[in-house]
């Protein structure tokens, strides 16, 4: 069957050990004077802010520093951090650290310009125009949000996370220097690692392009599994088998370092245009229930739902397992495939990943509206290459648990 497909990405990728001092002569080529840079208390605390700032701050240009970021962020601090910016009027957003503040910095050059709520961007292509220029500086590796067209925060009412994807959303600059990386605490790397590593696997895992189940008339970010985010999924999976555990544990490893922010980045490349899925749709309620990092809940529910999915994708679990270092030659497909599985339990405990939903806080009783509240998210589990029922979603929840 012939297929159609596109790619998109950040409008420009710097990266490299010292890419940061490339800073000022983009914001030149931006004509940037107003300068909002979105960020948290505990870069503040390192002095890793001061030193992005003092650089923004050449040529006369002026920098307003939101520095209120933590993880999983609420959309009130969403439109906090949108406030502030445009009451300073900003003519450009830098977004620095982990994917939390990316995504805050996102939701800031969107409201902006285009005004209005959050909820009025949430889901697929709801964005009318182009946003602020934004510069994305991560400080972790595993979410990918400085090349993707997505933000997601919590609605805490709901006890939901919101996406909002976008191809406008994609910053206009990816600056990804694998020494800004050097400081982030050991727990933090092994979360955004396993998270980056969830993006590969369901990236390759996807459902085909060719099938991909879009309804009539709705428009997606995603779309499907096709070559191109095959080739970056898996050179984001052999990277991830070769240096997340020295990342983890020997944090000053700059070679690890480098590798786990590529892996980061192309990770982002591949799911954001392949699209995630049951993992994702999964980790949503349940992270916005219990206060786990995303990368956290989404490597503990990624084995369990990889045996939910092995039947559809034998191959491609078999090539998964290889990648990540497993002994596979002479290996029947299936005994291939089952040794993925195995891999990912086995980097998960290596690097202190919990195991099972009641280890994060998670009761029994919370499965079945995790489950109804997962099989809403229709965007994402229409990637999923067998479409689950919400018996089945809860199923894989009381496998984790």
């Amino acid at each position: 069957m012939r297929t159609t497909w596109t790619f998109h990405t950040a409008g420009e990728f710097v990266f490299g050990p010292g890419a940061i001092e490339r800073l000022p002569e983009i914001l030149d080529r931006l004509k940037a004077h107003r300068l909002f840079l979105v960020t948290d208390p505990v870069l503040m605390r390192v002095g890793l802010v001061e030193r992005i700032a003092a650089q923004c701050r050449s040529q006369q240009r002026v920098v307003e520093i939101f520095d209120e970021g933590f993880p999983e962020p609420p959309l009130e601090l969403g439109i906090s951090c949108a406030d502030r910016a445009r009451s300073f009027q900003a003519d450009c957003v830098l977004g620095l650290g982990g994917g939390s503040n990316l995504d805050l910095a996102k939701l800031a050059a969107l409201l902006v310009s285009q005004g209005g709520h959050p909820r009025d961007y949430v889901g697929e292509d709801r964005v009318p125009g182009p946003i602020l220029p934004l510069l994305c500086l991560p400080t972790t590796a595993g979410t990918g949000s400085e090349v993707s067209g997505s933000a997601v925060l919590t609605d805490v009412a709901q006890q939901m996370k919101l996406g909002i994807l976008s191809q406008r959303l994609r910053p206009r600059v990816a600056l990804v220097d694998p020494d800004l990386t050097l400081s982030c605490p050991a727990q933090v790397t092994a979360d955004s690692g396993i998270d980056a590593l969830t993006h590969a696997i369901e990236a390759f895992t996807a459902v085909d392009n060719q099938v991909f189940p879009l309804p009539t008339g709705e428009r997606t970010t995603y779309q499907g599994r096709h070559p191109f985010g095959d080739m970056l999924a898996e050179q984001a999976i052999r990277l991830v088998g070769t240096h997340l555990q020295t990342a983890v544990h020997d944090g000053q490893n700059l070679a690890a370092r480098e590798g786990m922010a590529l892996a980061a980045t192309l990770g982002g490349l591949a799911f954001s245009n392949v699209g995630v899925a049951a993992v994702h749709a999964l980790e949503y309620p349940v992270g916005a229930a219990v206060h786990c990092s995303h990368g956290a809940g989404n490597g503990l529910l990624l084995p369990y739902v990889m045996r939910f999915n092995l039947p559809a994708r034998l191959p491609q679990f078999a090539k998964i397992a290889e990648w990540l270092g497993e002994a596979v030659t002479g290996l029947s497909v299936e005994s291939a495939a089952e040794r993925s599985i195995q891999a990912v339990e086995k980097l998960k405990s290596a690097i202190g990943i919990p195991a099972r939903l009641r280890d994060i806080g998670v009761r029994e009783e919370q499965l079945p509206l995790f489950a109804e509240k997962a099989f809403a998210v229709k965007r994402i589990l229409r990637v999923n290459p067998i479409s689950p029922t919400r018996e089945q979603l809860e199923q894989i929840l009381r496998d984790a648990f």
